[in-house]
């Protein structure tokens, strides 16, 4: 590519790059590679350099295709990347600004191509021109692939970061993206991908603490990318052009505003997260390498990510039964401070996710945080703005609040926590609401949401049963929470009634009353995550339609008697705290009319009209004339006081627990491909890629 800036446009006729891709072998010690590698060109940092750059490489690249077996010139220029890493990893003398150069320089051509081999031709023969050239008798090896992975990862454990190794972490983290992005363009499980089986081998399996911790603090650091990196010195030391280009490129247009800023007004702030891929490139591109190398292989041994599940905090002590050598420390002050403050992304619920349901250290230091507000509203506002939100990341954050709700000690916190001035919430003016009553208000607008957009009963599944395990430590519940709570049955109630009064009139049964989830609820229950998060097209058959219909009344009842039974359960457990909810199941006694014969609440609705019937007799002992809304509440707090409390039937305590689907990689391995896809880094040929539809928005699963 020669010594001289290159543009995308003068790629194809650049000398250098026709021998390197022509008919003729080039050694590894011939002067040539030093000169092709003091290339100077402007790295893509968006799709659109991606794009640009690609179709500027394409004819080089196929003429790469055509040669290279015979040649073996890739397979040489990962020797020659292979032999920069090793003098970059070598005495700290030899850290400097062209040794890192050159390494950079050598990464990125080695990326480029790697890139369009995958694109291209699939990992198997990607293989094939790695290892080239290969008599026809020769088994293929993967020595050349292997030592390159590895030498990958000792450079994100072993090299020290600064200014002029900053790109150089970058780029490795890249390399190592694109190397494991056989799985997008693949139908075959990653357990059988070589890149893959490389990559959790035992060999390597020694450096997953390093790799994890290292990925962890790229993270949590949020380092901006220096913005003049290594520019020309008043000592006349050398211009690291590619560096100062890549970031000066970044800086324009961007703007100086803060990083750290919240979910804008109008959902996920797509501008903010292109900001942040740009501003805090290896913080981002360290995160993406950590879910996809945790999230792959998950059915056998993989060792990022038990080291993902067992690193403890910096001040906790080994237990007896954990191996130093296996599990490291970690601030995890810095862990939650970061994942509040950043714009709460797919990539960070994700991350967050997994740290909560797997990593016990994690979890119990986010239950015992007084702060807890900072964590709990971002997810909110996720909810809030559920369609600006992908489906997957909805649900990754109902789960999360799921999980959360499992835990008695947050269940009562939350309550205790007052919220001034949430100004997100704009369906009305709150001066002040209890972080547990913002939760409920979201959560219920969210059921409502799905109810008329989204109708998946999954979500439905995942927010009750967080209202249920939340419902016992309700206190003090606002007057315009309690409304919503009894909106949402009036809501279900309505159309229950349209539900029925259509099958009527189709002249079809409706199912016996006394079978239709007539099962009280069990102590413990599994949640599972939806696959798709989206209902499929029906056939429109007159019996596969009432059919339909009949199914929807059993899943509505399903869904009244879990509303039901959370308001059970606050009355039975928290009456005298929530003198506001007994008000306005006075006030809205009526709509439990219909339901009071109905043998499938007719149990529940006994309890609910004990409560209304006693205070009902105690505000009749009133002068009715001199009864207002603050005599009404007063006369409900002296009640209170009066309630018998074993007035009330008993129905086992709502317990639900989250567990995860028995093969998670379902689920998990399209959604991190795209969230990869989406960041700004790096950009791949949607056409060729096989693991989902990169054009339909929503991951469509393919991969077993």
């Amino acid at each position: 590519m020669g010594t001289t800036p290159s543009r995308y446009e003068d790629l194809s006729k650049n000398m250098h790059l026709e021998r390197f891709c022509g008919k003729q072998s080039i050694p590894t010690d011939d002067p040539f590679w030093s000169t092709f590698l003091s290339y100077n060109v402007r790295p893509p940092i968006t799709r659109n350099d991606q794009i640009e750059l690609d179709s500027r490489l394409d004819a080089s690249c196929q003429q790469l295709l055509v040669n290279n077996l015979a040649t073996g010139n890739f397979g040489t220029l990962i020797q020659i990347a292979l032999i920069r890493i090793n003098e970059l990893l070598g005495p700290i003398q030899n850290q400097n600004i062209i040794s890192a150069w050159q390494t950079y320089n050598a990464l990125f051509a080695v990326r480029c191509i790697l890139k369009y081999l995958i694109e291209t031709v699939g990992e198997e023969q990607m293989l094939n021109h790695i290892e080239a050239p290969q008599t026809a008798s020769e088994a293929l090896s993967t020595f050349r692939l292997a030592y390159f992975i590895e030498a990958l990862i000792e450079l994100i454990t072993d090299l020290p970061l600064c200014e002029f190794t900053y790109v150089v972490h970058l780029e490795a983290i890249n390399c190592l993206l694109v190397l494991l992005s056989v799985q997008l363009f693949s139908q075959t499980a990653a357990e059988y991908s070589t890149v893959y089986r490389i990559a959790m081998h035992p060999h390597l399996s020694q450096h997953a603490p390093a790799v994890v911790c290292t990925l962890l603090h790229n993270f949590i650091q949020q380092e901006h990318a220096p913005p003049g990196l290594l520019t020309q010195q008043s000592g006349g030391s050398i211009v690291f052009s590619i560096a100062a280009g890549l970031w000066n490129v970044i800086k324009m247009g961007i703007g100086s505003g803060s990083k750290n800023v919240q979910i804008s007004h109008n959902g996920t702030a797509e501008d903010e997260e292109k900001k942040r891929d740009t501003e805090t490139p290896l913080a981002s591109q360290s995160l993406l390498l950590l879910l996809v190398l945790t999230n792959h292989c998950t059915a056998t041994q993989n060792p990022y990510r038990n080291a993902l599940f067992s690193f403890i905090d910096m001040q906790e002590d080994y237990g007896a039964s954990q191996a130093k050598a296996d599990i490291f420390k970690f601030n995890l002050n810095k862990l939650y401070s970061t994942i509040c403050k950043i714009p709460n992304t797919d990539e960070v619920t994700l991350l967050l996710y997994m740290l909560l349901h797997r990593n016990s250290s994690v979890k119990q230091d986010i239950m015992r945080r007084p702060d807890i507000q900072l964590l709990v509203t971002p997810i909110l506002q996720i909810l809030y703005y559920a369609p600006n939100n992908t489906s997957h990341h909805i649900y990754m954050s109902l789960i999360i609040l799921l999980i959360l709700s499992e835990d008695e000690t947050f269940n009562k916190r939350i309550h205790e926590i007052m919220l001034k001035g949430v100004t997100w919430y704009t369906e009305r003016s709150i001066s002040e609401i209890s972080l547990g009553g913002l939760l409920i208000l979201v959560v219920i607008r969210t059921i409502q949401y799905n109810m008329f957009k989204m109708r998946d009963k999954y979500l439905h599944t995942n927010c009750l049963a967080a209202l249920a395990n939340m419902s016992a430590q309700f206190t003090s519940l606002h007057p315009y929470v309690s409304q919503r709570l009894l909106s949402l049955f009036e809501t279900l109630a309505k159309k229950h009634a349209r539900l029925e009064a259509k099958i009527q009139a189709q002249t079809i049964v409706t199912p016996d009353k006394n079978n239709v989830n007539n099962t009280k609820i069990n102590t413990t229950v599994n949640v599972k995550v939806s696959k798709t998060g989206k209902v499929s097209n029906v056939s429109t058959t007159s019996t596969e339609t009432d059919e339909n219909m009949i199914q929807d009344l059993t899943i509505l009842e399903e869904v009244l008697r879990m509303v039901l039974e959370i308001i059970n359960s606050c009355l039975t457990h928290r009456l005298t705290h929530n003198p506001n909810l007994i008000y306005t199941l006075l006030y809205k006694k009526d709509v439990f009319q219909p339901f009071r014969t109905h043998s499938a609440f007719q149990d529940i609705i006994q309890n609910i009209d004990s409560v209304i019937n006693f205070f009902s007799y105690k505000l009749e002992q009133k002068d009715q004339s001199q009864l207002g809304v603050s005599q009404v509440l007063a006369t409900i707090q002296q009640g209170t006081s009066e309630w018998p409390k074993d007035r009330l039937r008993k129905f086992p305590e709502l317990k639900f627990k989250y567990v995860e689907e028995e093969q998670p990689e379902e689920f998990f391995i399209p959604y991190v491909w795209s969230i990869v896809c989406q960041g700004a880094l790096l950009h791949w040929n949607a056409e060729n890629i096989k693991l989902f539809s990169p054009n339909n928005g929503e991951p469509t699963i393919i991969v077993c």
